[in-house]
């Protein structure tokens, strides 16, 4: 078995592989790591309003930096020139969680699947920091390589996972949010008709709760509590002051 070990020499000793000899090819990879949150946590990444601020944008910036990083981690990885190191997010919504997905490309004569590796992991990692003050319990799992190609090993692509473990999520409370400019499926129970409509209504205006709720002097907690369903509806009032900041009638954020 240890002759199949390339990173160790006759000797058992580690040693770092020489690469010398083989083809400069175009070589891909990517990787995915899925970190799951509490409802909390979940909601202040969606809606933008966690503690420490933009939860994917810093994720991202970090799983960038990490797969240009990789040889400084990892004692035995080369350090390669990346042409590509791009992240990607997914909701999860009936999970409370976050997918990452890491994709890195080189022209070198190895791959980088530790550099996708390496970023999907440290994308989470940020995540975890960046939400820890509202969720300490948040599980970082599933990292994995999804594919890889070029090289003298060819293609590769994962099977599909045997299992996926889920988060319990609290009963009655749907967790609909604005993402990205998308909005959600809830958690457990579609959202009635006017909170689905308003939801709409700040996607495609680019509202964030916090901001808006400011401009129209109303609690953005309030706002936030009808947008994620632990309020049956907003007090006529509260629409009002929010039309008039939005320049809208108050029928039109319900259409």
């Amino acid at each position: 078995m240890m002759n199949n070990l390339t990173h160790l020499d006759e000797n058992g000793a580690a040693r770092m592989v020489d690469v010398s000899a083989k083809d400069t090819t175009e070589r891909e990879a990517s990787a995915e790591a899925v970190i799951l949150l509490s409802p909390e946590a979940f909601d202040a990444v969606a809606s933008d309003e966690a503690p420490k601020g933009d939860v994917l944008a810093a994720a991202r910036i970090a799983g960038i930096m990490a797969a240009k990083k990789t040889s400084d981690l990892i004692p035995l990885c080369h350090a390669l020139p990346l042409s590509k190191a791009e992240i990607a997010f997914e909701p999860l919504a009936d999970k409370n969680a976050i997918k990452i997905t890491a994709t890195v490309k080189t022209v070198a004569r190895t791959g980088v699947e530790m550099e996708a590796l390496t970023a999907a992991s440290i994308a989470a990692l940020t995540i975890y920091d960046m939400t820890k003050a509202i969720d300490k319990g948040a599980v970082i799992e599933g990292v994995r390589l999804l594919a890889k190609s070029g090289g003298k090993s060819g293609a590769f692509t994962a099977p599909p996972l045997r299992s996926a473990r889920k988060t319990p999520v609290a009963p009655s409370r749907g967790r609909p949010s604005v993402l990205m400019g998308e909005v959600m499926a809830p958690a457990i129970a579609p959202p009635d008709a006017k909170r689905a409509a308003l939801r709409n209504f700040m996607s495609s205006r680019r509202l964030k709760a916090t901001e808006w709720a400011k401009d129209a002097g109303v609690p953005h907690s309030q706002l936030f509590a009808f947008l994620t369903g632990r309020l049956r509806a907003l007090p006529q009032d509260v629409i009002v002051k929010l039309a008039r900041a939005a320049k809208v009638r108050p029928e039109d954020m319900f259409q």
